[in-house]
């Protein structure tokens, strides 16, 4: 069960990640990405794979030292939904990466690795992409919102 658990946390954000990567300008992308709902999938899967042991994990995290978090750690359960939760903070954060690009006009070719980047080692990703917006300041948007639609800009 845990390892499905596991393998379900990335599986329930391909869908998102292939529409930000693939299929940028796509009207529905933006539809669909600018909900913070997207993450609510892998959200659920770490739910799942926390239930057994959430009162151990709550008791740790709200007292964590390094022995606690260890021993917390070596849970298969335990381990399958902190990588849902870490998958989960990825796509939010590929998220408002991909909103802002496209406030920012920057070019799809240009955010498709970076958002792979993203996946893959968001650390690594964030901040470069904050090196990246700076040289692309908002107003020249790839994408209009439809008539009524607010997009957040974050400056």
């Amino acid at each position: 069960m845990n390892e499905t658990l596991f393998e379900l946390a990335f599986l329930a954000t391909v869908p998102f990640w292939a529409l930000m990567i693939l299929a940028p300008a796509w009207r529905w992308t933006h539809r669909i990405v600018s909900s913070p709902l997207i993450v609510l999938p892998t959200l659920l899967v770490w739910a799942v794979a926390i239930a057994p042991g959430f009162g151990d994990f709550a008791r740790e995290m709200l007292g964590p030292d390094l022995a606690g978090v260890k021993a917390l750690f070596a849970r298969d359960d335990v381990v399958a939904a902190v990588w849902a939760q870490v998958i989960a903070w990825d796509l939010f954060i590929g998220r408002w990466i991909y909103l802002d690009s496209r406030v920012r006009g920057l070019h799809p070719l240009l955010m498709a690795p970076l958002l792979v980047l993203t996946i893959l080692l968001s650390p690594v990703g964030l901040p470069l992409y904050f090196v990246i917006r700076q040289f692309k300041r908002p107003g020249s948007a790839v994408h209009d919102a439809p008539a009524g639609e607010v997009v957040a800009r974050v400056d």
